[in-house]
């Protein structure tokens, strides 16, 4: 158990893994659906539906409805494209949506940057308080809230 690696991906290969990810969910990977991924995959820091919004506006020529970004965002969180931040109310691209695991998100209160750490001892832990607690499918979410090296730097 403890900290675990998984295979990240990043760049095409992680748009081809979400699009795959995506079919084999049921789920159509349509152009829009390309648009707000590669948006999103883009960023380097959790980005608000607003945020992709405007990208995918840039890309496509046109303004897009932060709604339809929304509803978007929303299926890939569902699909395990996407993790959403809580507490900041934004998005980050899975890097490795093919695998299902609990998320600890790191968020430097200074420059809004979000790490990802796995730790199986702590989500376990958590898991196991919610099925004690009768909750069923628990998935945690962990958010933790500080100044990053960079910053503390």
């Amino acid at each position: 158990m403890g900290l675990h690696k998984h295979h990240e991906h990043s760049g095409e290969r992680l748009v081809v893994e979400a699009e795959s990810v995506l079919t084999n969910a049921g789920e159509q990977w349509t152009a829009m659906r390309s648009d707000v991924f590669e948006a999103l995959a883009a960023q380097d820091r959790p980005a608000s539906a607003y945020d992709i919004a405007e990208a995918v506006g840039k890309i496509r020529g046109k303004r897009v409805a932060a709604n339809s970004v929304y509803r978007i965002l929303d299926l890939f969180v569902r699909t395990n494209l996407a993790n959403r931040v809580e507490s900041a109310n934004a998005y980050l691209a899975n890097s490795h949506p093919g695998c299902r695991h609990d998320c600890i998100f790191l968020i430097c209160d200074d420059c809004g940057q979000a790490t990802h750490l796995d730790d199986d001892r702590l989500t376990g832990a958590l898991r196991e308080a919610g099925r004690e607690a009768g909750f069923a499918d628990v998935r945690p979410v962990v958010e933790l809230r500080g100044i990053c090296e960079e910053c503390a730097g």
